[in-house]
């Protein structure tokens, strides 16, 4: 499996094959922003409106190719404040369901945080669906759950539900005390 970071050019090509796997990430239940049934062409807008921030560096985007096709997906997005350069938000980390099981999440994962590190990034953090299958794949990487939202987002089918709060400190010596999870 090879995983790549896509610049502003090689984003746009890739915008089928991302839209893809976003709606079957949603086809499959998860929770990242799309009802179901998802709407393609609003998937491939979706990436579509994301070049800008990669060409602008606020987003990068990585995805996992199995030689046939992309079936994994993560990014990290930048803020552009001052006071908060220190951190970036984990988003869209997809694994397409029939690549599932193979440690490809956890790899996207690590390619991000290795990422983060090298951009000088401290802190990470993200949000979740609560009682998702992601919530495993983050305690079990470090991250450590903040809190929880209710009713934060509905689900693809459309109940409202909670969201977990995670955070992840890296790049630099974890004070003592810390919470690890």
């Amino acid at each position: 499996m090879k995983v790549t970071r896509l610049d502003a050019t090689q984003l746009p090509a890739a915008n089928d094959e991302l839209a893809d796997l976003l709606t079957d990430t949603v086809d499959d239940g998860a929770s990242i922003g799309f009802l179901a049934p998802p709407d393609r062409a609003a998937a491939v807008d979706w990436w579509r409106e994301r070049a800008d921030g990669v060409a602008a560096g606020r987003l990068a985007v990585w995805a996992a190719s199995n030689g046939e096709r992309i079936v994994g997906t993560v990014s990290l997005a930048f803020p552009d404040k001052p006071n908060s350069r220190h951190r970036a938000e984990l988003i869209k980390l997809m694994v397409h369901r029939e690549a599932r099981g193979e440690g490809l999440g956890r790899r996207l994962l690590t390619v991000a945080e290795d990422a983060a590190v090298a951009a000088g990034i401290t802190l990470l953090h993200l949000d979740t669906e609560t009682d998702s299958p992601a919530e495993h794949l983050y305690r079990s990487a470090g991250w450590t759950r903040a809190g929880v939202i209710p009713d934060y987002a509905a689900s693809p089918g459309g109940e409202l539900r909670p969201t977990t709060l995670y955070y992840k400190r890296v790049g630099e010596e974890v004070p003592a005390g810390t919470p690890t999870r």
